[in-house]
């Protein structure tokens, strides 16, 4: 069976260890752990493209190259090319509503106002997908999310890079979301989702 893996992100120098990039930096660090092919851009679908297997299934990887709210073009060519199905379609990306350090596995959800989100709902016509959130917000000592306020807030927030401190924390975060996009390649969304939740 063939599965697509999407890090959800913009391009560009500029962009790159942005908290909104958050997906597009987890899909890279796991294509290298997993052994995948070099990057290749793929210009039909606008995205760095690779390859690889993990057990007996046949994973792509990508990162769209379209700026985050154009996401869903590139997905929906991409799953229409590979002939990957939206229940073997796995997207990464960062959550404002979790607090830093936090992983979430999820199927079949809304978009929670995330505008790549929503772009690939929209592009493919079903939430029947299973995504790895993120979280990238401060918390507060007892772990209460503390997002900050207002649109111009938001983008500031969501476009500033990470602190070294927090690269740390995103390390652990994404060997813990390797483990469990592997165990949902392997034996299901519905055990990825109950041990990595």
């Amino acid at each position: 069976m063939q599965h697509l893996i999407i890090g959800l992100g913009n391009p560009g120098e500029e962009y790159e260890g942005t908290r909104h990039n958050t997906g597009r930096m987890f899909v890279e660090f796991f294509s290298k752990q997993q052994d995948f092919s070099e990057w290749d851009y793929d210009k039909k679908s606008n995205a760095q493209c690779a390859k690889g297997k993990i057990g007996s299934h046949i994973v792509f990887s990508a990162l769209p190259d379209t700026y985050m709210n154009k996401s869903g073009v590139s997905v929906a060519y991409l799953t229409r090319t590979k002939k990957v199905k939206p229940a073997q379609l796995i997207v990464a990306y960062d959550d404002l509503d979790l607090p830093l350090g936090t992983l979430k596995v999820s199927f079949d959800r809304g978009s929670g106002g995330h505008r790549g989100l929503e772009s690939v709902i929209k592009s493919l016509k079903t939430r029947g997908f299973l995504r790895v959130r993120f979280g990238i917000s401060k918390a507060t000592p007892k772990g209460k999310v503390k997002k900050p306020q207002g649109e111009e807030k938001v983008l500031k927030f969501l476009l500033g890079a990470f602190k070294k401190e927090d690269l740390q924390v995103l390390k652990k975060m994404f060997k813990k979301a390797s483990e469990a996009v592997v165990v949902a390649i392997k034996e299901g969304k519905e055990k990825a989702m109950s041990q990595y939740n």
